[in-house]
């Protein structure tokens, strides 16, 4: 059986931005759209479109996408933000467990 190498990450020591601070700095400095109408062009609530800018909300896939087409962005940036600071907050929750997970490798 040969040697199997699999990809390590270095930990990540600070919590990663909330990809909803990117998208509010994309959206007043760069395309200077109010809140209400670039929810309107994306057909989504205004509440949930400032939940995201807030970063109380998640960046859904389909908010991402959204969003992208909006501002001719890439969406997978905004999911691939989303993902790295769900798993860094999920981390710092479980860290105790997962200190108690014996590796298989």
């Amino acid at each position: 059986m040969s040697d199997v190498e699999l990809p390590v990450s270095r930990p990540i020591k600070r919590k990663p931005t909330h990809p909803g601070e990117l998208m509010r700095e994309i959206l007043d400095e760069h395309v200077r759209m109010p809140i209400a109408e670039a929810a309107r062009r994306m057909d989504v609530s205004r509440p949930a479109l400032y939940a995201v800018l807030n970063g109380t909300g998640a960046v859904t896939a389909e908010m991402a996408l959204r969003f992208g087409r909006l501002v001719h962005g890439a969406p997978d940036l905004y999911v691939q933000m989303q993902v790295r600071r769900d798993l860094w907050l999920a981390e710092q929750r479980l860290k105790d467990q997962l200190d108690q997970i014996e590796p298989a490798v």
